[in-house]
């Protein structure tokens, strides 16, 4: 499993933000890129997209962390 966790903090503009990619291995063996985002302290959006082998998977992350 690999995981990318980034913080936005902006205290003068009241800014706490967090964005997170995980690819992880299902337990039927496809992979799957799951994202979430949102405000730090609070629950956030979650998407998750699967896919057959590790490397699309990847591939796909590093295309949204551009």
């Amino acid at each position: 499993m690999t995981t990318i966790y980034l913080e936005r903090r902006e205290p003068a503009y009241n800014r706490q933000r967090f964005y997170t990619l995980t690819v992880a291995q299902t337990l039927f063996g496809s992979w799957t890129l799951i994202r979430e985002w949102g405000r730090i302290g609070h629950p956030g959006t979650v998407r998750e997209t699967w896919f057959e082998s590790e490397s699309a998977a990847t591939e796909a992350g590093a295309k949204i962390r551009r």
